[in-house]
């Protein structure tokens, strides 16, 4: 990938192009019938989405063979799934400020996980922020942990988590 590597956050991306080379000609020696896909799910961050996708087609498209690949980029983060679906939100923690969670406005570029932060902790994301990142990362698996399993595939209302879940009835669809 083009940017200069973070070696903390770009790790696997900056590996993208080799391993998506290796599945390519891995899949390809699968017997006729058999599935198989890749599916990367990535944090947009701040990034422009248009131009990351273009990125992440260039890399694929110079493949031969070509892994079959969904792209799937939560829109700013992954958090963006979790407010996807505030009644799982609220259920999960029953104490949620929803004022703050009314305010969210699906995939935006807001500073999601701390919005999610400043609705469901104690404090909010201020106080998370002031225990250093490696609390921050543990209070994000939590609430994946917590949220997710009351989480409505249908209902959810990110744009960017319904994409996820299109793809994945998609592929499901084209392996019957």
């Amino acid at each position: 990938m083009k940017a200069t590597p973070d070696p903390k956050k770009r790790i696997l991306l900056n590996q993208l192009p080799k391993l998506l080379r290796g599945y390519g000609k891995a899949f390809a020696g699968y017997p006729n019938g058999y599935s198989a896909a890749i599916v990367l799910v990535c944090d947009l961050d701040a990034r422009c989405l248009k131009e990351f996708r273009e990125e992440l087609d260039q890399v694929l498209h110079s493949c031969d063979p070509r892994p079959e690949t969904r792209f799937c980029i939560a829109i700013e983060e992954v958090e963006a799934w979790l407010l996807g679906d505030p009644v799982a939100v609220k259920t999960a923690y029953p104490t949620t400020k929803e004022d703050i969670l009314n305010t969210y406005v699906y995939d935006s570029i807001c500073g999601t996980w701390e919005k999610l932060a400043d609705a469901v902790y104690p404090g909010g994301s201020r106080k998370l922020k002031s225990l250093g990142w490696v609390a921050v990362g543990a209070e994000k698996t939590a609430w994946a942990e917590k949220i997710t399993p009351h989480m409505s595939i249908e209902n959810n209302r990110s744009p960017s988590f319904r994409y996820f879940s299109n793809s994945l009835r998609q592929l499901v669809r084209t392996a019957d």
